[in-house]
C-alpha cells in the first residue's frame, strides 16, 4: 500500500481521457490498469453501449448525460475502503448542487451513494475493485449523472438536471465533479478523515428518522433509518428496539 504521506490530492494529480463512445468507462479503466496504467485516471465518454449499474443492472447511457469513471490504485488500506463510497457521494452531491438553480428541489444522498433531487434519482455510482500483481489493488469509481436523458420504466422515481432547471453541459458538469472529487478524496485522506466525511454525508442525507425497507439479497427488512455509523454502515432500528447495521442493500422509503 502507498504511504499515508501521499494521501493529499490536488487537481494536477489526476489525468483525463475523454472518449466519444465506449462499452463502459469502468471497463476501460480496468483494461487500462491491467495494461499497467498508474492510476489517478479519469475516463469519460459521451455515450456507453454497455453501461451497467449495481448488481449487473443495465445503465441507460445515451448521449447528453455524464458518464465518468475514476481509476485509483491502493487508495487506502483495505480495512478503510468501506468508507470510500461516502466520500464519493459527498463529492458528487457537491458537483450536482453547484450546477442547479437556488430554487431547485432539495439535493440529498440516499444511502449509500445515490443522489436524489426532490426524492428522485438523478445519479448512479458503481464502485468495482480488482486485485493486481504484487499485492496492489485497483478501484474504479463509475459515475453516471442524468443531465438530459432518463431511463424508461425505472425501479425508482427519476429526474434529470434539465427538469430541474439546469442547462449545464456534460463537460461543464465534469469540471465540477473533477474538482469536487479531488477535494473529497483529500478530506477522506485514505480513510483517516472518515469522521469529517460522515459528518458531511449526514448533513445532506435523505430520510434519516423515516420508515424504510431495505432489500437484501435473501430478504427484505423494514424499520426506521437511524443514520449511519462512522464506517458508513446503515443503522436500521427494528421494531424490537434493536439497531441492525447493514453493509449493502437497496433502500426504499415507505
Amino acid at each position: 500500500m502507498a504511504s499515508d504521506m501521499n494521501s493529499r490530492k490536488s487537481l494536477a494529480d489526476f489525468r483525463h481521457d475523454a472518449l466519444q463512445e465506449t462499452s463502459s468507462t469502468n471497463s476501460v479503466c480496468l483494461e487500462r490498469v491491467r495494461a499497467g496504467d498508474p492510476g489517478n485516471l479519469w475516463v469519460t465518454a459521451e455515450r456507453q453501449t454497455g453501461g451497467r449499474g449495481r448488481r449487473g443492472r443495465p445503465w441507460v447511457s445515451e448521449a447528453g448525460n455524464l458518464y465518468a469513471s475514476l481509476l485509483l490504485i491502493d487508495p487506502a488500506p483495505m480495512d478503510r475502503l468501506g468508507s470510500l463510497p461516502l466520500a464519493v457521494a459527498v463529492a458528487v452531491h457537491q458537483a450536482v448542487r453547484s450546477v442547479l438553480p437556488l430554487a431547485a428541489e432539495p439535493v440529498e444522498i440516499k444511502w449509500p451513494n445515490d443522489i436524489l433531487i426532490g426524492r428522485k434519482k438523478t445519479c448512479g455510482i458503481l464502485i468495482e475493485g480488482e486485485a493486481l500483481p504484487g499485492g496492489r489493488y485497483a478501484l474504479v469509481i463509475g459515475i453516471g449523472i442524468n443531465i438530459a436523458v432518463m431511463p424508461e420504466n425505472p425501479m425508482y422515481p427519476v429526474t434529470c438536471l434539465r427538469q430541474q432547471g439546469s442547462m449545464v453541459s456534460p463537460d461543464e458538469l465534469f469540471a465540477h465533479l473533477y474538482a469536487a472529487m479531488s477535494k473529497a478524496l483529500d478530506v477522506w485522506s485514505r480513510g483517516k478523515g472518515i469522521r469529517e466525511i460522515t459528518a458531511r454525508w449526514r448533513e445532506v442525507a435523505c430520510g434519516i428518522g423515516e420508515k424504510i425497507t431495505v432489500n437484501l439479497p435473501d430478504r427484505s427488512i423494514s424499520g426506521h433509518f437511524s443514520g449511519i455509523d462512522d464506517n458508513g454502515l446503515l443503522l436500521l432500528e427494528t421494531g424490537d428496539g434493536r439497531i441492525m447495521p447493514i453493509a449493502a442493500g437497496d433502500v426504499f422509503f415507505r
